[in-house]
């Protein structure tokens, strides 16, 4: 295998991993969500989901076995309510975001505009969830969050 297409494969576990954590963490957001916001929490967990499948698929496609999910995953913070649940949400979105912008890097193709596609979908869900947009959305240096190597950390 080349080096670009093991670099392609890192980056798709490694997306695959911030999913699994995030699939994780929207399942803590779902329980402490106020009833107004429980929909937009369902609709997420559905497409990090269908996401991860996605990525599992990819993964297996290109003869690599896919990242298993851990059997739970450390919060970056209690979740007592409502509204950590949605700072957690943001916080999901953000981390998930950087993992994206690294898979845009390393893709090529087809892959690298459905990459593109899922960091944006991210960015739109953390304004929804944060009221308010950064600036380079995936990209931690600029925006002040995670590193993206913390991502798989729900």
């Amino acid at each position: 295998m080349s080096e670009a297409k093991k670099a392609t494969v890192k980056a798709l576990q490694a997306a695959l991993a911030a999913e699994h954590a995030v699939v994780y963490g929207y399942g803590v957001v779902g329980g402490r969500i106020s009833e107004e916001r429980r929909s937009e929490a369902r609709a997420a967990y559905a497409a990090h989901r269908a996401r991860r499948d996605a990525l599992a698929r990819e993964v297996s496609d290109r003869g690599a076995e896919p990242v298993s999910a851990s059997a739970a995953y450390a919060l970056p913070f209690p979740v007592p309510d409502s509204a950590a649940a949605v700072q957690l949400a943001a916080e999901l979105e953000d981390r998930v975001a950087g993992v994206y912008s690294d898979l845009v890097r390393a893709a090529e193709g087809e892959l690298r505009g459905t990459a593109a596609e899922a960091l944006r979908e991210t960015a739109v869900r953390a304004v929804r969830w944060r009221g308010g947009s950064v600036a380079f959305p995936g990209l931690a240096e600029r925006a002040g969050t995670a590193a993206p190597s913390e991502a798989p950390t729900a």
